[in-house]
């Protein structure tokens, strides 16, 4: 008899603010912290340049939204596998279309979620 996965809860949704981001990526992603650091010397700290901000919380909210989650991320990175090999130009279209629509949808989560 095996016994059925177990489903871990995600960690909560951060603050969102670089700090808060940061943080949970540290504590929970850490794998994804290192390029954190990177695009955030890159476009902010070294450039003085605080217009960047927004997006950059943006993007990494989605990414920690679907870092933290292993089994979405799973779903994830296999419809953009299946897209990338199928020869069908519809089906391809298809499949990323659904991939945007869930990463679309990691942007309304609530801090705490």
């Amino acid at each position: 008899m095996s016994a059925a996965p177990i489903r871990r809860t995600p960690p909560p949704m951060p603050g969102r603010t670089p700090r808060g981001l940061r943080e949970a990526i540290a504590t929970h992603t850490p794998e994804l912290l290192a390029e954190f650091e990177d695009e955030w010397k890159r476009f902010v700290a070294d450039t003085y340049n605080v217009a960047p901000v927004p997006a950059f919380v943006t993007r990494w909210w989605e990414r920690f939204a679907l870092a933290r989650d292993a089994e979405l991320s799973a779903h994830v990175r296999d419809l953009s596998e299946r897209a990338a090999g199928t020869d069908s130009h519809a089906e391809a279209m298809a499949l990323m279309e659904q991939v945007s629509e869930i990463k679309y949808s990691l942007r309304g989560l609530e801090p705490g979620e």
